[in-house]
C-alpha cells in the first residue's frame, strides 16, 4: 500500500518522460552547439539548473521536501553545482568537467537513495536505483579525464547525459507497463 508521501504513478510516469525528453533535447544542442563557447556555456549551467528545478518540483509533488530530504538535499547540490559550473566555465574545460563529475557522483548517490526508498513505498524503481549507481561511477571517470591533458569539451557530458535520458525514458515506459498491468487487473 502507497504512504501518503509516496509518489502516484502516473504523475512519476509524466516526470520520468519529462526528464528524459530534456536530456535528449539537451543532448542534440549539445552535439549541434558546435563548440561555440556562449552556447556551450548556457548548455553547462542549464544541465544542473534543470535538475535542481526538476528535483524541487519531484519533491514537492510526493510530499514536499521535508518528506523527500534526499531530494531536497538534491536541490542544493545541484544549485550550488550550477553556481560552480559558472565560475568554472570562467576558468577552463578541465574545471568544468571536475564540477560536473563531483555533481554526478553526489547526484547519483542521492538518486539511488531516492530510488531504494521509494521502492520501499512504491516498488518499479530498478531503473533509478541503477542510474544512481551508474552516475556516481561516471562522476569518477569524468574526474580522472579532468585530469588528463586534452582539454576536454561539452561531449565528453554527452554520455552522461545520454545515460541518464536513457534511465528516465526506462523508467517511464516501465511505470506505463506497471500501471496498465494494474488497469487490466483489477478490470
Amino acid at each position: 500500500m502507497q504512504s501518503q508521501t509516496s509518489p502516484q504513478p502516473q504523475w512519476l510516469r509524466s516526470y520520468y518522460f519529462t526528464r528524459a525528453l530534456f536530456s535528449i533535447a539537451w543532448i542534440a544542442a549539445a552535439i549541434l552547439s558546435g563548440g561555440h563557447s556562449a552556447l556551450t556555456s548556457i548548455l553547462l549551467v542549464i544541465y544542473p539548473a534543470w535538475d535542481a528545478g526538476a528535483n524541487l518540483v519531484d519533491a514537492r509533488s510526493n510530499g514536499g521536501l521535508k518528506a523527500n530530504s534526499s531530494q531536497a538535499l538534491n536541490v542544493v547540490v545541484s544549485t550550488i553545482t550550477t553556481v560552480a559550473v559558472i565560475l568554472a566555465v570562467m576558468k577552463n574545460t578541465h574545471a568544468v568537467l571536475a564540477v560536473f563529475g563531483v555533481w554526478a557522483i553526489l547526484s547519483g548517490l542521492l538518486q539511488l537513495y531516492t530510488g531504494v526508498r521509494r521502492w520501499r513505498s512504491y516498488g518499479a524503481q530498478w531503473v533509478m536505483i541503477l542510474s544512481g549507481a551508474q552516475s556516481t561511477l561516471a562522476g569518477g571517470f569524468m574526474i580522472t579525464q579532468s585530469l588528463a591533458a586534452v582539454p576536454p569539451t561539452i561531449l565528453d557530458i554527452v554520455p552522461y547525459a545520454g545515460f541518464g535520458a536513457f534511465y528516465f525514458l526506462l523508467s517511464a515506459i516501465w511505470l506505463t507497463a506497471t500501471i496498465y498491468r494494474k488497469a487490466t487487473a483489477k478490470g
